[in-house]
């Protein structure tokens, strides 16, 4: 692909880099995975009532986002920062805007070739140790597909995807695939791919953001040269909203959220049902996990979503299309 002709420097807001709108400030909170512990949620809805417009939104990234906050010569007030900080969304304030980790949301839980939890969170916990990798551009993306093909489609700058329950094979950008690696050694493999993107991406204002930036050669250096495994030939559709039956024999409500605007009286009924995380999804929901039978009610029951096979809902081949369009922002 050609490489970018972009003469200015990334603006992906944080809390620390907010973007300033019209009706003030807007944040960005990143979640690895999607993941919010019930704690974190139920004190991200006291802040937004207290320094923001009142609602959290969902971004298509699984991160939240705050809006309408007061702000000084483009800062918010240190007593937000704080709060946020001592809610748990802020564990890095070096490396906040690079933490861009999605996971298949169901993943360990219902359907997928691997559980991706643990590679999730190592892999947020090298990003962070290794100062070098604050230098990625905060729309730096990666993505990590348990092998259902559900969020393989979405554009992304280094990832994998499982093959096998502890193999996966790496991707770089797009449309490139790396090598298969045990799963054990993903993390390690996948922050060594974003540093060597460091490496070739340029300098300044015009450092490319995305690995799909470069050059066809800087792309083969990086590491993009090996041949797709047929393994990964999967897509399927998001999981539909409602009740999931999950691996366990325990369930998950998958609950859409209009708009992506999570208000008190969403967040209060959710958190009442919750146990110690919720999972934020790319299509502007919310998934409630670990749910025992007598959490449903009947109607609740009946109505089970389907499809919770060993690759997923719904595996329909590589040419069938994920129904969330790839995006950058």
């Amino acid at each position: 692909m050609p490489v970018s002709a972009r003469t200015y420097a990334d603006r992906c807001p944080g809390v620390l880099r907010p973007w300033i709108a019209d009706d003030g400030a807007i944040v960005r909170l990143r979640l690895v995975g999607g993941v919010v512990p019930a704690t974190t949620l139920r004190a991200l809805i006291d802040i937004a009532e207290r320094w923001a417009d009142g609602t959290i939104l969902l971004t298509k990234r699984t991160n939240l986002q705050l809006r309408g906050i007061a702000h000084e010569e483009g800062a918010v007030p240190d007593a937000l920062v704080d709060a946020l900080t001592q809610a748990g969304l802020l564990p890095s304030q070096s490396h906040e805007l690079v933490r861009n980790i999605m996971v298949s949301p169901l993943t360990g839980r219902a359907g997928g070739r691997a559980d991706l939890r643990p590679v999730a969170i190592e892999l947020d916990r090298l990003l962070c140790a290794d100062a070098d990798l604050a230098g990625l551009a905060g729309r730096f993306l990666f993505v990590l597909d348990d092998g259902r093909g559900d969020v393989s489609s979405r554009a992304l700058d280094v990832g994998l995807m499982a093959v096998e329950s502890d193999a996966a094979q790496l991707r770089i950008g797009s449309h490139r695939w790396g090598e298969v690696a045990p799963l054990d050694e993903a993390p390690k493999a996948l922050a060594a791919l974003a540093s060597r993107f460091l490496q070739l991406n340029g300098e300044g204002a015009t450092a490319l953001w995305h690995a799909d930036e470069l050059s066809d050669d800087r792309a083969v250096a990086l590491g993009g040269h090996h041949a797709r495994d047929l393994r990964t030939q999967v897509r399927s559709f998001p999981p539909a909203f409602g009740i999931i039956a999950q691996d366990d024999g325990r369930f998950a409500d998958h609950v859409a959220v209009t708009d992506g605007l999570l208000t008190r009286a969403v967040a209060d009924d959710l958190l009442a049902r919750a146990g110690d995380e919720l999972v934020v999804t790319p299509w502007h929901g919310i998934v409630v996990p670990d749910l025992d039978r007598a959490d449903l009610d009947s109607t609740a029951l009946a109505n089970t979503a389907l499809g919770n096979t060993a690759l997923g809902n719904a595996a329909l081949g590589d040419t069938a299309l994920n129904d969330t369009a790839p995006e950058k922002a």
